[in-house]
């Protein structure tokens, strides 16, 4: 069977979907690497909302899909900007999330870290109410047993004055940590709020300053994550860390080769495509388990097209693709998401999406991903 699929200049080409998927086996933890899949949340398609309602999560598909990633070695990256924190995902729902995700760890097992932020804060904040913020989200994820992901602060980015205003708030936090914390740069690709974080637009700037905060705090910082999409520069920025601290690549672009490393050292990861890459990243990780990295490259590197495609500017909409990529998987039984952003790619965008990911076999049941793209394709007016 084949499917009619649009292109960005209003044509449309035919694609002879594959019938057989990628076979991968569940697994427990991983041993060369620590990777951590930043993972969706599933919006309740009956809920009566508009785009400024709370979010209305369906608790189930949400968590089923976490034991999904667990079952599989990954640990998981809860309430990050992948579950649309800041983005549809509000901090009532995502301190439910938190919740709710960590104690399903303890039940299964599974690693989870979860984001620490200052989103409950509406409107211009003071530095105090900032710290305020993150000390009252620190307190909820340590309270769960759940490594904390310190996120970066839209509050702060804001307030801000001056790069001392940036180590006043992540000293007072990190002297509270219980246990060591990950670190988390998103870059303004990401978020343009962002611009400028860490007191400098100048990136070199900026890294002196997150390097003199890690410095600072010895023992209480176990890795950062990076995610700016530039590989030169995390290499650097690893090479640059204290001995014992960890680099997670963030780079949804470049991710292979910062994972598999070089004669220096590597990055760990904390992804947002691996999300929908779950079974086949896992698979590519356990070969550099046992030091096959041509394995290792053989497996992930034809993932980067379909990672470059969902990231492409604006980057922040990426999570479209990921939902609309976990629906024809058969993950989630429709194509909605909190905040209504199920709208925020086009429809060749999309295509194009299942187009890759069909190409790397990601769907298990490739029928019914066939027959979803054909259903959202005829409510678009093109026929199949």
């Amino acid at each position: 069977m084949n499917i009619r699929l649009p292109n960005p200049d209003g044509t449309v080409r035919t694609y002879e979907p594959r019938t057989d998927p990628l076979r991968c086996t569940a697994g427990g933890p991983f041993t060369s690497r620590t990777v951590f899949s930043a993972a969706h949340v599933v919006a309740d398609p009956y809920a009566d909302t508009t785009p400024d309602s709370p979010a209305a999560i369906d608790w189930d598909a949400t968590l089923a899909f976490r034991r999904h990633l667990w079952s599989h070695g990954l640990g998981v990256a809860e309430a990050m900007d992948t579950a649309q924190r800041g983005m549809g995902l509000d901090w009532a729902a995502a301190a439910e999330l938190i919740r709710r995700s960590a104690a399903e760890a303890r039940a299964v097992g599974g690693t989870i870290g979860c984001g620490v932020g200052s989103d409950q804060l509406s409107g211009p904040a003071t530095l105090a109410q900032v710290r305020a913020a993150y000390e009252e989200q620190l307190e909820l994820v340590q309270s769960t047993g759940a490594q904390a992901i310190v996120l970066a602060s839209r509050a702060l980015a804001a307030v801000a004055s001056s790069p001392d205003d940036y180590l006043e708030v992540y000293t007072h936090l990190l002297r509270q940590a219980a246990q060591p914390v990950i670190l988390h740069w998103l870059g303004a690709m990401f978020d343009p709020a962002l611009e400028g974080y860490w007191g400098s637009k100048d990136l070199d700037v900026a890294t002196a300053l997150f390097l003199r905060v890690i410095e600072a705090h010895p023992g209480k910082v176990d890795g950062i994550k990076v995610s700016l999409l530039d590989a030169r520069r995390e290499v650097d920025l690893r090479r640059r860390l204290p001995q014992g601290v960890r680099c997670y690549t963030g780079d949804d672009f470049n991710y292979p080769e910062l994972i598999a490393g070089d004669d220096v050292g590597f990055s760990h990861a904390l992804l947002g495509i691996f999300d929908p890459l779950g079974p086949l990243a896992a698979e590519a990780v356990r070969s550099l388990d046992t030091g096959d990295v041509e394995k290792f490259r053989e497996l992930l590197d034809p993932t980067v097209e379909l990672s470059r495609h969902l990231f492409q500017a604006p980057t922040r909409f990426y999570k479209t693709g990921v939902v609309f990529l976990a629906w024809l998987a058969g993950h989630q039984s429709h194509f909605t998401m909190v905040g209504g952003y199920q709208s925020a790619r086009s429809l060749p965008h999309l295509a194009r999406a299942y187009e890759l990911a069909d190409g790397l076999g990601l769907f298990s049941d490739p029928a019914l991903a066939e027959t979803r793209m054909k259903s959202l394709l005829t409510v678009h007016g093109v026929s199949q």
